[in-house]
């Protein structure tokens, strides 16, 4: 069956690609690698868009344009009738994150209004701070563990998005990309623009691009940057795919990578405008400014920002504005998470009506356990976190199974008046495989993942970072894509072109 759904013109498919990549971690993951390592990890990073995400975003978005399928229909066409299983993998690893990524929105919207709160009133947050130095780690605690306001809030944006994208791509997806990224970008400039104008923000500026070139030797530095890029870009989610299955038969697939990989690039430097400048310009010293970047994810968003605007003028405002711009930033890409699961189930000839419905309850129901315990959400973090690198590896995979450069020839420059040269695809797809394996690798041999086994020498699968756990889950869901890969083909591939 032939998809009739399709994005009206090529900005339509850039801004939905675009609000694929722009996430929370743009906002909270980018300044804080940027404020530890500076330049160094900057030129890193960098440096990675072209090697390791482009390349792979380039053959996700050839191969949902030359299929029209969701991920695991598109997957097993190109690798054929054996390897669904790998596309049902990509398409679970997305779905898992879907699932607690959505809580992200809602604590977003529960700090924004705890920001507007303290902007309306006559209450000082930082006065509060100085009573009670606990109050905002209580407030965390309090949103992330076990909070019906917070529950209902990720209930409602799961209902807002799956009825937004139930009016259709056009309608849709393309609206709502066209709507919040600009918006999106609009915000990030403002705060910039205030931060950069505080006293001291340009030395915020200056240390987030100085350049320490002994840093080049430590192994950490790359491994971030390369992590950093795989993730923010979505180059192995499988979403690039799904909206490129929309896209129009003569759709640029270079020039359209390339401006949506540059443009969530763009982003993530103007929320380092922001936030480097905001960090350095209200503490009291260097030295304390870099103690808040290198705070955790969680911590540096929603504890250390609030604390940062408690006590200047129009503080609270600035706050609100930043958690507006959280907000965008998850909801943005949310939406073409819940896209991807609804595509494949269009694949399996189900309306989109219905196919909204199951997507919702699906969502709400696999969602409830991270937005009521933050230890669940971690270990979902991070067991599907390290899981996107196998997905990347499964998109590589299918591309030197066709072979590197007749998968270009054929897939990627068809219709592209802006090609890369062949080598360059070539060297990069190889040289990811080895990338790839090596990020695993590292993740997994972190402190506080090591263990296998825990204190009573029992397979620790309930360990919230152990490996025993990672694998677990990785394990059950390639056993269970193994044992249906004959149904998956039959029913999201075979003869339904």
């Amino acid at each position: 069956m032939s998809n009739k759904e399709h994005f009206s013109n090529r900005w339509g498919i850039i801004l939905a690609s675009l609000a694929m990549a722009i996430g929370a971690g743009n906002l909270w993951r980018f300044p804080r690698l940027a404020g530890q390592y500076g330049g160094t990890f900057i030129i890193l990073w960098i440096a990675f868009l072209l090697i390791w995400s482009i390349p792979i975003l380039l053959a996700e978005f050839s191969i949902g344009k030359k299929f029209k399928k969701g991920v695991i229909g598109s997957y097993a066409e190109m690798t054929g009738k054996n390897y669904a299983w790998i596309g049902f993998f990509i398409t679970v690893c997305t779905l898992c994150i879907t699932f607690y990524y959505s809580v992200v929105t809602a604590w977003a919207l529960r700090y924004l209004g705890l920001s507007l709160s303290y902007a309306f009133s006559a209450d000082n947050l930082g006065e509060k701070i100085a009573t009670s130095p606990e109050y905002l780690e209580t407030y965390w605690n309090s949103v992330s563990n076990g909070s019906s306001s917070t529950i209902i809030l990720y209930v409602i944006t799961i209902i807002v998005a799956i009825w937004l994208l139930s009016r259709g791509i056009q309608q849709g997806l393309e609206k709502a990309s066209k709507i919040l990224i600009p918006t999106l970008f609009v915000l990030l400039v403002i705060i910039a623009t205030i931060a950069l104008n505080m006293d001291g923000g340009i030395k915020g500026l200056e240390y987030m691009f100085s350049i320490n070139t002994a840093n080049f030797s430590n192994p950490r530095i790359w491994l971030e940057a390369l992590s950093q890029s795989a993730w923010s870009t979505g180059a192995g989610w499988g979403l690039i795919m799904t909206i490129s299955s929309y896209s129009r038969d003569k759709e640029d697939v270079t020039l359209n990578t390339f401006v949506g990989a540059f443009g969530n690039n763009t982003a993530s430097l103007l929320a380092g405008f922001a936030i480097l400048p905001s960090v350095f310009a209200l503490s009291a010293s260097s030295e304390e400014a870099i103690t808040y970047l290198e705070s955790g994810n969680q911590s540096l968003t929603f504890t250390v920002i609030p604390k940062l605007f408690a006590d200047i003028p129009g503080g609270a405002w600035f706050s609100s504005i930043f958690f507006l711009a959280l907000f965008f930033a998850a909801f943005s890409s949310l939406l073409p998470m819940i896209e991807l699961f609804t595509k494949n189930l269009l694949d399996l000839q189900l309306s989109r009506k219905v196919s909204s419905i199951i997507v919702a309850v699906c969502c709400i129901g696999f969602g409830l356990p991270s937005a009521f315990y933050l230890d669940f959400f971690n270990n979902q973090d991070w067991v599907w976190g390290v899981g996107l690198i196998i997905s990347g590896l499964a998109i590589i995979f299918a591309v030197l199974k066709h072979g590197a450069a007749r998968f270009k020839e054929t897939f990627i420059d068809r219709d592209s008046d802006f090609k890369v040269p062949s080598m360059y695809f070539v060297i990069c797809i190889t040289l990811n495989i080895f990338l790839g394996a090596i990020l695993i690798y590292w993740w997994m041999s972190q402190d506080y993942s090591k263990s296998w086994f825990n204190e009573e020498g029992q397979w620790d699968v309930t360990g919230i970072y152990s490996n025993a756990s990672t694998v677990t889950q990785w394990a059950i869901v390639i056993l269970v894509g193994i044992v249906l890969n004959r149904f998956l083909y039959k029913n999201f591939a075979k003869n339904k072109l």
